[in-house]
């Protein structure tokens, strides 16, 4: 069975009405800038994905490093622990930022960066005593992303 018909079977797209959509491209690796389809065409990724894509498919020394990080640790659940690589990074970040942002959140998406900013935002009047500003602003037709807050 092709990827593509095993998509159709068991997968639910984002953003798609999948009873009208087109079918998706059927990507089996990507290497610098580039993505190969299953029917063996090399295609230019120009969107280099919807999240954090910025270096290239496969580059080696990110694949070195995240081998390197998965050897000793590949995954831990951040709520109620910690581990080396954040506290390293969030020290590192708050290095560089201006002198009263003293604390790092990390998200692994936009869509929650945008959700936790709006809470953040609206616990932050709440403290303050003023739990009516509740009022956020946002860009018509923009996409902000695809969490309950964010949209």
């Amino acid at each position: 069975m092709s990827l593509l018909d095993r998509d159709r079977q068991f997968v639910w797209h984002p953003y798609t009405q999948m009873k009208t959509a087109p079918a998706p491209l059927a990507v089996v690796r990507g290497q610098g800038v580039y993505l190969y389809t299953e029917d063996g065409r090399k295609l230019l990724d120009g969107i280099s994905s919807w999240w954090v894509n910025i270096h290239g498919h496969s580059h080696p020394a990110l694949n070195a490093a995240l081998a390197a990080q998965a050897s000793r640790l590949e995954h831990v659940m951040f709520a109620g622990c910690t581990h080396p690589p954040a506290v390293d990074l969030a020290e590192r970040l708050v290095s560089i930022l201006p002198s009263d942002l003293t604390r790092v959140f990390y998200s692994d998406n936009g869509s929650t960066a945008v959700e936790v900013a709006v809470k953040l935002a609206a616990q932050y009047w709440m403290n303050r005593g003023w739990p009516r500003r509740r009022t956020f602003v946002a860009l018509h037709h923009a996409y902000h992303g695809d969490t309950v807050g964010a949209v």
